[in-house]
């Protein structure tokens, strides 16, 4: 990076899942644009779907993220059983949701204690900030041994889990399975608590955004595994409108599509479901919000971690409620099957003598099915078209990460506007945790970071310096 006579190298980003890079340009003094570039080859799970059955999607899918496969999992069954118009039991609805707490749990203990924590204490590294407080770590590892346990109880393991099938599940776990996990579980619930009081007394930088929020509401539960896809800015659509309304494109500086909803940037994840159903989570989860120095909404990124330490101690407190209400889904998966559409009758048109008959185009018989859930960096949409027979014609998967870029970059122009002048060690700790924030997991959008800022203006040419991660 080269600002005014100094030259600035920013190492690749760390602590975030991928690889890729930022480039910042800078004209006459100020900030023209700040890019997020993705130059992970694009993993084409979209086109692997297409020709494959019907029951595969939750099993390939899964692969996309080792941190939140669930999420793809539930996406998956929920939009291909659309498609099937089938509907599971409320025991096999409220198992899924067991289950996708343990993911939020395990994956928002990571982020808090190994990611994110480092950098409002000084820290190069998870690494480096165990060495001078293990038992602050050792309580992270803890909680997320607890959400880790509960996906390899409901889901066969506790990374790409086997047990997840279209319709519900291969097995149900028997209550005193899922009973076996309540101290764990309190355990993790104290921890939480602990969590939420550490995270709060962080330093947080004044840095208040104009986010239009986009997430999932239920009508009566903070939103995990269903709900309508709302914004701050009055949407409120089915999964199935999602594409009349939020439109994806490619740029020439990520492998990941942008996205916008109706032509603007908008925000998913923490902020936004707690922005628009903090309301919606049980009444001692939102006092310790406020007590935590939250109020009805938050648009400060930098105290996405407060948010992210809120949804943990709400998943445990979740997964307890849901495993002490257990009864286990007698069968545990529902019969789905692909629908053929009812045509009307077209009676048969004479032959016209002397006249070739045009060939008959096969009838399409795809039917589509659409999936919205929560994962922990934010909403998941999945869709598929599928034939009478169950054959995958046509998938759409788009990742909370991927729907952030625009935003992320926002944050990083403005932000980094205000910081030209700092010194090279202070700017590239607060451009990585500004981008940190939204822990942004690259695998899934299609990865991280090296930074380069471009300077130009009048009569000074222009410089750039590169720095690639290795």
């Amino acid at each position: 990076m080269t600002h005014g006579s100094r030259n600035v190298s920013v190492p690749a980003l760390a602590r975030v899942e991928g690889e890729g890079g930022l480039e910042i340009v800078v004209e006459n003094g100020q900030v023209a644009q700040a890019r997020l570039d993705i130059y992970e080859p694009p993993r084409f799970f979209e086109a692997l779907l297409r020709g494959r059955s019907y029951t595969e999607p939750p099993d390939i899918t899964a692969r996309i993220c080792g941190i939140c496969p669930v999420a793809y999992q539930m996406s998956a069954c929920q939009a291909i059983e659309d498609a099937c118009q089938a509907s599971v039991t409320p025991q096999i609805r409220a198992l899924r949701r067991l289950i996708y707490t343990g993911e939020w749990i395990e994956s928002h203990a990571l982020h808090i204690y190994l990611l994110h924590a480092p950098d409002f204490l000084g820290y190069e590294s998870g690494i480096h900030l165990a060495r001078d407080h293990p038992d602050i770590v050792s309580r992270g590892l803890r909680v997320k041994k607890a959400g880790n346990r509960l996906m390899e109880v409901i889901g066969g393991r506790s990374v790409h889990p086997v047990n997840v099938r279209v319709g519900g599940f291969y097995r149900a776990p028997a209550t005193a399975e899922l009973r076996s996990l309540v101290p764990m579980l309190e355990q993790a619930r104290d921890d939480a608590e602990d969590t939420l009081s550490w995270v709060a007394t962080f330093d947080f930088p004044e840095f208040e955004r104009d986010y239009e929020f986009v997430a999932l509401r239920h009508p009566d539960q903070y939103p995990i595994t269903e709900g309508r896809v709302v914004s701050s800015s009055g949407l409120d659509i089915t999964p199935a409108e999602y594409d009349s309304h939020f439109t994806e494109f490619q740029v020439s500086h990520s492998t990941a599509l942008h996205s916008v909803l109706d032509g603007r940037t908008y925000l998913t994840g923490p902020l936004a479901r707690y922005s628009l159903n903090s309301a919606r989570l049980p009444a001692g989860v939102r006092a310790a919000a406020h007590a935590a120095g939250l109020g009805a909404t938050c648009t400060n990124p930098f105290r996405s971690i407060v948010v992210r330490a809120v949804e943990l101690l709400f998943a445990c407190d979740e997964a307890l409620r849901l495993i002490n209400g257990y009864q286990p889904p007698d069968p545990p998966a529902i019969d789905v099957r692909p629908q053929r559409p009812q045509r009307p009758h077209q009676p048969q048109q004479p032959q016209q003598p002397h006249r070739p008959q045009r060939p008959q185009q096969p009838a399409r018989d795809d039917a589509t099915g659409y999936g919205c859930t929560e994962a922990p960096r934010g909403l998941l949409y999945h869709r598929y078209s599928i034939t009478g027979d169950g054959v995958i014609t046509d998938a759409k998967i788009v990742p909370p990460t991927s729907q952030n870029q625009r935003a992320i970059e926002a944050d990083l122009k403005d932000f980094a506007a205000a910081r030209l002048g700092l010194e090279h060690a202070k700017l590239t700790s607060e451009c990585e945790q500004a981008v940190r924030n939204h822990d942004p997991c690259i695998s899934c959008a299609a990865h991280f970071l090296d930074l380069r800022l471009t300077e130009a203006g009048p009569g000074t040419g222009t410089r750039t310096e590169a720095v690639r991660q290795t």
